[in-house]
C-alpha cells in the first residue's frame, strides 16, 4: 500500500514573547529579564500513515495538533525535518480559516472552494450540495464578519468535505456547532473514510475517536508520546476514565448516531 503522509524528524519552532510594547522591552531589559522564549511546537515528530488509514490524533490542549495539522497540510512549513503528502488535501483545520469577514457567505464559500482547489465546473456541480448541507439560509447572503463561530464551522465543513481529496484532515469538527450538525459532520466523515480517502481526525472526544479511526497517534508537548491501536491511545490519555457523565451520554450518542 503506498504512503500517504510521511513525516521524518519534523520541528516546529514558535517564538513566545513575554512583552509586547517598546518601552516594556526596554525596561525589562535594563532589569536583565527574558523578552522572549523560543519553543518547539512540534519536537522530532515522525511516523507514517498509509492510503485510506483513518488516524485520530489526540493529546491535551497544546500538545501540538492543530500545528502539526497545520504542517501536513502545508499552512507551515517546518523548521526542521520534511513532510512530504500524496495526492489532494481538503478538510477544516481551523473555524472560518480563509475567510473575509466583509464578504458574503456565497462570496467566501466560491473563494474558499477556489482556494481548495475546486475548478469552476466542479463548484457548479457541488453548488447546490454545498449549500444544503451548510444549511445555513438567508445568512448565507450576510457578511461573514457577523457569524457566530458554529456558523462559520458550518460554512467551512460544507466546503471542505465537497472537495474531491485523497487526504481529509479534521481539526476539533465536534468543538463548534450544535449536535444536529455534529452529527451530519460525522455521517459525512464516515462516508468519507469509507470512500477510501486517508483521514487524520483531532478531537478529545473518545467515542468519536474511537467510531472513526482504528489507529492512535497522541502527542505530548510537541511530541510523539503513543503511536498504535486507537482504543490504547485513548486508555494512554487516561480519556476511557471520566466521572462527566454528560460527556459519556455526548460521546454514545454521537457515536451511535454515526
Amino acid at each position: 500500500m503506498a504512503e500517504a503522509i510521511v513525516l521524518q524528524n519534523v520541528v516546529k519552532e514558535f517564538t513566545l514573547r513575554y512583552h509586547r510594547t517598546f518601552r516594556e522591552i526596554t525596561v525589562a531589559k535594563a532589569k536583565g529579564q527574558k523578552t522572549s522564549e523560543k519553543f518547539n511546537a512540534i519536537d522530532d515528530v515522525s511516523f507514517t500513515v498509509e492510503e485510506g488509514e483513518s488516524i485520530g490524533l489526540m493529546g491535551l490542549n497544546g500538545s501540538g495538533k492543530s500545528t502539526l495539522l497545520k504542517v501536513i497540510n502545508g499552512v507551515m512549513r517546518p523548521d526542521s525535518g520534511t513532510a512530504l503528502t500524496r495526492g489532494r488535501i481538503a478538510g477544516l483545520i481551523a473555524t472560518g480559516a480563509g475567510f473575509h469577514p466583509q464578504l458574503s457567505g456565497t462570496e467566501n464559500l466560491v473563494l474558499n472552494a477556489a482556494i481548495l482547489g475546486m475548478s469552476e465546473r466542479e463548484l457548479k456541480r457541488k453548488y447546490d450540495d454545498i449549500v444544503e448541507f451548510a444549511d445555513l439560509g438567508r445568512t448565507l447572503d450576510a457578511p461573514v464578519g457577523h457569524y457566530s463561530s458554529g456558523q462559520k464551522a458550518r460554512l467551512g465543513f460544507a466546503v471542505a468535505v465537497h472537495v474531491d481529496s485523497d487526504i481529509f484532515l479534521a481539526d476539533e469538527v465536534l468543538a463548534v456547532g450544535d449536535k444536529p450538525f455534529k452529527v451530519k459532520c460525522m455521517r459525512k466523515m464516515r462516508e468519507i473514510r469509507d470512500s477510501g480517502r486517508t483521514l487524520v481526525f483531532v478531537s478529545h472526544s473518545p467515542g468519536a475517536v474511537a467510531k472513526m479511526c482504528t489507529r492512535g497517534i497522541v502527542l505530548e508537548k510537541g511530541r510523539l508520546g503513543f503511536d498504535g491501536d486507537v482504543a490504547d491511545a485513548i486508555h494512554y490519555l487516561q480519556y476511557d476514565r471520566t466521572d462527566d457523565e454528560d460527556e459519556l451520554e455526548t460521546d454514545d450518542e454521537i457515536g451511535n448516531d454515526i
